[in-house]
């Protein structure tokens, strides 16, 4: 015969107490507490996202009639979008910045450093991660100052070909596109290798042990071993480092303001100058959505090469 638990008599401090079972009401009260978190959410993370989508439909500007007076003019932002010259040259200035930035240049450079770093004396580790964490944690604005001083005509790296008796050259203007990317790759790198680290600690060593035995050397390891293991961690970076890239405004804007001509114009820069510059709002909103694409299709695209499930 089955027992109500509602009927069941506990003791607690020399008293019979009558054990009530889970009612309704929890359900309401967890909701009750939940609420605040919703409403933040739908605040400032949902209401955004549906307001930027209905505006990159839309002919939205900072001034004139269009700032008061809304209009929804269906897929002609991205018409002429796809038709502008600049927007193209954009769109491949912001694949060139991305691959060697950040898949090429954060990537292996955080995962070189984190594998150096790995069995080394805790010492030389804490050296070593101190001066890469040193460039994360430097402001973006203050890394593109400090890269201008570096790149600059009378700048540290002339004055070191000048000791070289080598000629001066004018970094950024002839190689602007090379000095932003070496100046992300400062700053962004010690991500990468923190990242690394926190996976290479979690490879077995009984099973890098094994494979010594067995004569693999330390590529084959590498290759055979450590890699297939910190997988999932290979893409998680990728994925984070490539919409940090994807994002990027003000190293790039600071640092050459896009130029010199368009050279580096990546699309937040190309953005900031529709919505801002020239006041089309609606126009720069399509934009950042042409920038949510590129970033969901490269991490699609990551999980695939990785043969991540998601």
């Amino acid at each position: 015969m089955a027992v109500n638990p509602s009927s069941v008599p506990s003791v607690r401090s020399g008293r019979l107490m009558r054990v009530s079972p889970r009612g309704a009401g929890s359900g309401w009260k967890a909701a009750l507490f939940m609420l605040p978190s919703w409403v933040l959410l739908l605040v400032f993370f949902f209401v955004p996202i549906v307001l930027t989508f209905y505006f990159a439909f839309t002919d939205l500007s900072l001034t004139g009639t269009s700032s008061s007076a809304v209009t929804f003019v269906g897929f002609r932002n991205f018409a002429a979008m796809f038709s502008d010259p600049t927007f193209r040259v954009s769109i491949l200035r912001t694949i060139t910045f991305l691959v060697f930035s950040a898949i090429i240049g954060q990537q292996v450079l955080g995962l070189l450093l984190a594998i150096l770093m790995n069995e080394r004396h805790r010492v030389f580790r804490s050296v070593v991660g101190v001066l890469v964490l040193a460039g994360w944690v430097t402001p973006e604005i203050v890394v593109a100052f400090i890269f201008y001083a570096f790149f600059s005509d009378q700048g540290t790296l002339n004055t070191v070909l000048g000791w070289l008796h080598q000629k001066p050259v004018a970094w950024l203007y002839t190689f602007p596109m090379t000095a932003v990317v070496v100046a992300n790759i400062w700053h962004g790198t010690a991500f990468s290798m923190l990242v690394y680290q926190a996976a290479l600690g979690d490879v077995p060593k009984e099973i890098l042990e094994s494979a010594e035995i067995d004569g693999a050397g330390r590529l084959q390891r590498l290759a055979r071993v450590t890699l297939p293991v910190i997988k999932g961690s290979i893409a998680t970076n990728m994925v984070l480092i490539t919409l940090q890239t994807l994002g990027l405004f003000t190293l790039i804007y600071s640092l050459t303001g896009g130029g010199p001509g368009n050279k580096t114009e990546t699309l937040p820069i190309y953005m900031y100058q529709q919505a801002f510059a020239d006041y089309q709002l609606g126009y720069g909103t399509a934009i950042s959505l042409i920038l949510l694409v590129i970033g969901i299709l490269a991490s699609l695209l990551y999980m695939r090469m990785l043969k991540i499930d998601l």
